[in-house]
């Protein structure tokens, strides 16, 4: 399927990942950066902060919700977001969540938030008005309506799709990862322990962190995240989390067949 547009009405999956954010925290261009990249008219260098939609048989579900949300769903002309899942709770993953607000008010009841408890306890945190016992209202258009549903390594029924966790190391602290049926996303990632290797077989495409050429402390570069790819052999990989450190175009021409960079608003098939 071509990355470029949505599929057809006849040609549609049972379900399609949507990449909507392909950018490391800072985003691509960086505020007050004039490399090549930042100045780039190419509109693949422009990379918004991580976040996905996946477009299940009973609605619409995200990974993460980025600071430029609201954005990046206006962009992609999506109106339903009946569920989130939450990789962890680092800034860049979860400012967007009050742009949640005009999914419960569509819903008349709760978006729930799929997240292990320290993703809930910052979330909580950050964005208490949100969960106080006091802002809950006759009507939700001022106020997020969310519910928490704690999660863990166990397999997850969500609208139509079974979700498998994937426990990945982000330098010291441990995210998650999901894999649906064939697609596995992968952000934000320094270390695959042991156990989560088998959830990496057998894959079409893998969605994998690959911050720039240098090493770093809390993800992968580019050289590891090839090593994963040795390892797993997905039929094709995209990488994410990208900086303003690699250029779309010369990136991919150094690159081994079968492993490009993503971009914002590419699409994925989910068989």
């Amino acid at each position: 399927m071509p990355d470029e547009a949505l599929p057809t009405a006849e040609a549609l999956p049972t379900a399609w990942m949507t990449l909507l954010g392909t950018g490391t925290s800072m985003g691509v261009p960086m505020i007050g950066c004039q490399c090549d990249v930042c100045m780039s008219d190419d509109p693949h260098n422009q990379r918004t902060r991580t976040g996905v939609h996946i477009s299940a048989p009973q609605g619409g579900v995200l990974i993460d919700t980025s600071p430029e949300l609201r954005v990046q769903l206006i962009r992609e002309r999506i109106t339903s977001v009946d569920a989130v899942l939450y990789t962890h709770a680092h800034a860049d993953h979860i400012l967007g969540l009050d742009d949640l607000r005009v999914f419960g008010f569509k819903r008349k009841g709760p978006v729930p938030l799929y997240c292990e408890p320290p993703v809930e306890a910052t979330l909580r945190q950050a964005f208490s008005y949100a969960f106080l016992e006091e802002t809950k209202r006759d009507t939700w258009h001022s106020y997020p309506n969310l519910e928490f549903r704690t999660i863990g390594l166990e397999p997850i029924p969500l609208l139509g799709l079974t979700v498998h966790p994937i426990r990945l190391l982000h330098g010291r602290l441990p995210v998650l990862g999901f894999r649906i049926r064939n697609v596995a996303f992968c952000t934000d990632c320094s270390c695959i322990p042991d156990d989560s290797w088998p959830l990496l077989e057998g894959l079409d495409t893998l969605v994998l962190d690959a911050l720039w050429k240098e090493p770093h402390p809390t993800h992968f570069n580019i050289a590891q995240a090839l090593e994963v790819v040795s390892r797993v052999r997905p039929k094709e990989t995209f990488l994410t989390h990208v900086s303003h450190r690699l250029d779309y175009s010369r990136t991919n021409a150094e690159l081994p067949p079968g492993v490009r960079l993503s971009h914002d608003g590419q699409k994925i098939a989910i068989e």
